[in-house]
């Protein structure tokens, strides 16, 4: 039996897509389907290692976990990393093949094609049905040749798509009619109705437009779906900046947005934290008193690293170092903490050497072969606590400080370092703070007295629990299930 597929779309990029097919997953996991979630192409720099040693985007790790599943290289077959304002690393069935300049990627399509359609066609043969997230909007003119995020792949596999719009933006409507009207008939046609998502009020303003919707594009619409709040989800790549209140006691941790930023999923846990007061601090911001810095990773970690000086950081983590505070690095963090890191073969950018911030006797060099896992182990500070989390970088680093190392990787393996004064640490172990052990004894380690342990996973199932339960409240289900 071959897998019914239907196609989430949307009318912008942060339309919803992504919680969408989420709550989509969860919700007919619950009524006894095979699901799968599925995404031919993504642009994200938020990525996560599959249980087939790959790499896909971490949205669709979200989501296998909502469809009860490990997630597999199969369900995000082409991923592009951005690492200029032209060009991205490009990775296919979970490995990357070099950086792509974007004319050069737009004529490489046709081969990416055949891997979009090679995992969907095994994704077929073992699931009952697929719900894919289309990428940024189907109405990008630019773009529609040699399509194979929206309608192109749509129109390839012969799948329904729902069209999604977000009200909370503005525009609603409008975007959803123009988005149609852009479009060619056949995938006029493929539209099988709408979702509204965002929705704030009293849905009986709503209700005028929305027949109005409905008779003048002959599509009903399939649901509105309120705006929720507090929901503990992975974002595909935009950073949530909003800042919960928090007590006057709460640990403050401040963390850089680089141009580059890389895996800022690994700072969900302490933004949602009861007893951490989580900064994301962008460019020309001075950075606040605080009682941890924590630089994150990055895609392109020289460049990164200019920004970072550029910007006062290097004398502001000095001073901080100086008053007590901590400083930890995770992966390309780690590699700026060091005393240089070399990229002779120009992977990340052009070729060259930078100094580093010279905060750990280190030295980096970026090498080809990219280092994907899922790791467990425990971290080297007071309590040996547990940890897991996943690897995926390209550098290689090597020095002194590496004798102290931050973490034990499966069993033998040492990861990171430590300062011998104890205020600075690094690891290249991403997903660090979702382990509850680890998160807390990390919290303790930055000055938090009596850090609550907190199961981050079991967190964000609630979240995808709530979701899905919002969906079949808010949502015609059977409609949807029936327009595949």
């Amino acid at each position: 039996m071959t897998a019914r597929t239907l196609m989430i779309q949307g009318t912008t990029s942060d339309a919803g897509k992504s919680t969408l097919v989420t709550g989509l997953c969860r919700a007919l996991k619950r009524r006894g389907c095979r699901v799968v979630p599925f995404k031919p192409q993504n642009m994200a720099l938020n990525s996560a290692v599959t249980v087939d040693g790959g790499e896909i985007g971490r949205a669709q790790a979200l989501q296998a976990q909502a469809a009860g599943l490990e997630p597999t290289i199969d369900m995000n077959p082409i991923l592009l990393k951005p690492n200029t304002e032209l060009g991205a690393q490009v990775i296919v069935h979970g490995r990357a093949i070099g950086n792509m300049q974007a004319a050069e990627y737009h004529d490489y399509k046709r081969v990416a094609r055949e891997a979009v359609l090679a995992s969907h066609q095994r994704l077929a043969a073992r699931y009952d049905v697929i719900v894919t997230e289309g990428a940024g909007s189907p109405a990008e003119i630019n773009l529609r040749e040699g399509d194979i995020a929206n309608m192109g792949f749509a129109e390839a596999v012969d799948c329904p798509v729902i069209l999604v719009g977000d009200i909370e933006r503005g525009g609603v409507f409008a975007h959803l009619v123009g988005t149609v009207a852009l479009l060619s008939p056949s995938e006029q046609a493929r539209i099988a109705g709408f979702i509204i998502n965002r929705f704030r009020g009293d849905i009986r303003l709503l209700e005028p437009g929305l027949s109005w919707l409905e008779k003048y594009t002959g599509k009903p619409v399939l649901g509105v779906v309120p705006y929720l709040q507090g929901l503990n989800l992975d974002a595909e790549d935009a950073i949530d900046r909003q800042r919960a209140s928090r007590e006057a006691s709460a640990l403050r941790v401040l963390v850089p947005v680089l141009p580059r930023i890389s895996n800022h999923t690994d700072f969900d846990p302490l933004r949602h934290h009861p007893q951490v007061e989580l900064q994301y601090i962008g460019p020309g911001r001075t950075p606040p008193p605080a009682d941890l810095v924590i630089l994150p990773g990055s895609k392109s970690v020289r460049n990164d690293l200019e920004w970072l000086e550029r910007e006062g950081w290097s004398a502001y983590l000095r001073r901080h170092l100086r008053y007590g505070g901590k400083v930890m690095g995770i992966c390309g963090g780690l590699q700026m903490l060091g005393r240089t890191i070399a990229d002779p073969g120009g992977f990340e950018g052009t070729t060259g050497e930078s100094h580093g911030l010279g905060l750990l006797d280190l030295e980096t060099v970026l090498e080809p072969n990219k280092q994907l896992r899922n790791i467990s182990g425990v971290l080297t500070l007071e309590g040996a606590a547990p940890l897991r989390g996943y690897e995926i970088h390209m550098g290689v680093s090597r020095g002194r400080a590496l004798e102290k190392p931050s973490a034990i990787l499966d069993g033998t393996r040492a990861d990171g370092a430590v300062s011998s004064d104890g205020q600075i640490l690094g690891t290249y172990v991403h997903g660090l703070f979702e382990a509850p052990m680890a998160c807390a004894s990390l919290l303790k380690w930055a000055g938090l007295a009596n850090p609550e342990v907190i199961d981050y996973m079991a967190v964000r199932d609630r979240s995808i629990d709530r979701l899905a339960d919002c969906l079949e409240s808010r949502l015609d289900l059977t409609a949807i299930l029936g327009v595949m």
